[in-house]
């Protein structure tokens, strides 16, 4: 029979590499799960299901830099604003769900034209 002895420091190295590999499992598995999505968004939808699941994200996301800029506004114009982007969103979402039970409906809203942006930012007034 063969013993093993193990030092402290030996522990605590392997302890500490056994958390660091653990660390670094979450950052790769999130990695992949974007280029998942990346590669499910290069797939044309098909079904009136995910072109319902692509309007509701859609209308959302329109939603959101919508009230991002309305808070960009003075009091008395942001709640016109915050108003008129909720009943856009509304007939957004409308639309997607009568395009559901429609199989032949296309997209809801084509304009084109550039996007203005998807991040937020934020101005400071002095």
């Amino acid at each position: 029979m063969t013993k093993i002895i193990f030092s402290r420091s030996s522990l605590v190295f392997a302890a500490a590499l056994a958390l660091g590999g653990l660390a670094v499992a979450p950052s790769v598995a999130l990695a992949q799960s974007e280029e998942a999505s990346l590669q499910r968004g290069t797939v044309p939808d098909v079904t009136p299901q995910q072109r319902y699941q692509s309007a509701i994200r859609e209308a959302g996301g329109g939603l959101k830099v919508s009230l991002e800029e309305c808070r960009a506004m003075v009091t008395a114009e942001r709640r016109a604003c915050e108003s008129q982007a909720r009943s856009r969103y509304q007939a957004d979402m409308a639309a997607a769900k009568a395009m559901l039970r429609d199989p032949s409906a296309g997209p809801v809203n084509v304009v084109g034209g550039p996007i203005r942006s998807t991040e937020t930012v934020y101005e400071i007034r002095k």
